[in-house]
């Protein structure tokens, strides 16, 4: 899987369905994450109501809302003080209903998450032991540090965090539009005009938001690179007095750490912004327009207010999944990077069908053995044979770079033969 270019509908579509594959013994967890969002959209439905009940059958005499009448026995009416009363317990219900929705879902989203995230750390530590040593040569360790530290934690804020609530967000504003559309259509309509706005802002950003966040991981990767490289041979910078010379490579590394990251945050700040602002336009419309329907009296105050209620939770569910979007990018730039550990073949391939080794004799030999690393030109071994009869006591010699290492390398198959 590459993780340049453009991101594509179709790669996304193809990076959401494998994510999905993996995840699949966590499906029963996330359907209840799923079932739990959904719960928010009743109750978001229920909280303008005990407003337009104070209003409307509390300080006026107007019946209880037709939304309410299905649950209520027929001719069941109410006085104004009594009104107002319905009015504040169901308010309380409401809210205790909600806390108790939002903490079964904050218990659920936790325990999935960290079994997700350890299902995965543990697939791609497995992978990276895996992998032959040549592929370790080459990337370093801190890719495989920040592979399973902050690549693999992705996955879980991605599919419990982010893709699950978005989904429960879509089904709020099916239900809010449909409310909407109820009470009164030219209002939703209104309201509705700014979908389209804000689609293609969304649209917009989702490119420059991946490939920031693609540039974030691998600057981030490069200077923990550095950490790792110099306690890994601290004696020799020690040595050498190269701690200042050290300390300023790694300083330069996260400073272009530091400028791609506010390059990010200033590019969601805008497209924050943008969503805000034509939420607020959107409301103040509908705001406007209700406000003269009340004064020529085709909706009450109370209608008014419900419906301003809804309009501010339609828009709450578009800005949550615009949200969600623009931050999912991020996540999926790192949900990229441990898919192609996962989909790296190691070059010390074994074999089909091996034979079994009974009982090893202790001879070993080597026939015209020639190495190089990478794609390197330069052979480290040229045609070696050599023979080691059981009992005997070797000793490899030689200057630095005459293979020594690679000849043991080679013989307990850390690397094939090139």
């Amino acid at each position: 899987m590459t993780t340049t270019g453009k991101p594509s509908p179709n790669r996304d579509l193809a990076l959401y369905l494998r994510l999905f594959r993996w995840a699949r013994p966590c499906w029963a967890h996330l359907v209840g994450l799923l079932l739990l969002s959904l719960l928010a959209t009743p109750l978001a439905l229920l909280v303008p109501l005990p407003l337009k009940i104070a209003l409307d059958s509390g300080l006026g005499s107007r019946p209880l809302p037709h939304l309410l009448r299905p649950f209520l026995p027929p001719g069941f009416s109410l006085s104004p003080s009594s009104a107002l009363l319905f009015a504040v317990g169901l308010l309380i219900i409401v809210t205790i209903l909600t806390q108790i929705q939002t903490l079964a879902l904050a218990l659920l989203k936790t325990y999935t998450g960290e079994k997700l995230l350890l299902e995965f750390r543990s697939g791609l530590f497995a992978q990276m032991q895996r992998l032959s040593l040549s592929y370790h040569d080459v990337k370093g360790t801190a890719e495989s540090l920040y592979n399973v530290q902050y690549d693999a934690a992705a996955v879980q804020t991605a599919l419990s965090e982010r893709f699950i609530p978005l989904i429960g967000s879509a089904f709020t504003l099916l239900g809010m539009l449909y409310v909407t559309l109820k009470i009164d259509w030219q209002l939703a309509a209104i309201a509705l005009l700014i979908s389209p706005i804000l689609f293609l802002i969304s649209n917009f950003y989702r490119r420059r938001l991946r490939r920031g966040a693609r540039e974030v991981k691998k600057l981030e990767k490069s200077a923990m690179g550095v950490v790792q490289e110099v306690l890994g041979a601290l004696r020799v910078v020690k040595a050498f007095g190269k701690e200042e010379d050290e300390r300023h490579r790694f300083v330069r590394r996260s400073f272009e750490g530091m400028r791609a990251r506010l390059k990010l945050a200033l590019a969601e700040g805008k497209y924050n912004f943008l969503v805000g602002l034509t939420s607020a336009i959107g409301t103040a419309t509908v705001l406007f327009v209700g406000f003269r329907q009340v004064q020529s009296g085709v909706i009450t105050i109370g209608n008014l207010m419900l419906m301003m209620g809804y309009v501010t939770q339609l828009y709450e569910p578009l800005k949550t999944m615009g949200k969600n979007s623009a931050a999912l990018q991020s996540y999926l730039a790192n949900i990229e990077r441990a898919f192609a550990l996962l989909d790296e073949l190691p070059e010390v391939q074994e074999k089909t069908n091996p034979r079994s080794l009974m009982r090893a004799t202790g001879k070993i030999a080597f026939q015209n053995v020639s190495f190089s690393y990478g794609q390197s030109n330069r052979l480290a071994l040229s045609q070696v044979s050599l023979q080691w009869d059981p009992g005997m006591r070797v000793g490899i010699v030689g200057p630095t770079g005459a293979g020594k290492s690679t000849l043991v390398n080679l013989l307990t198959r850390f690397y094939d033969p090139t």
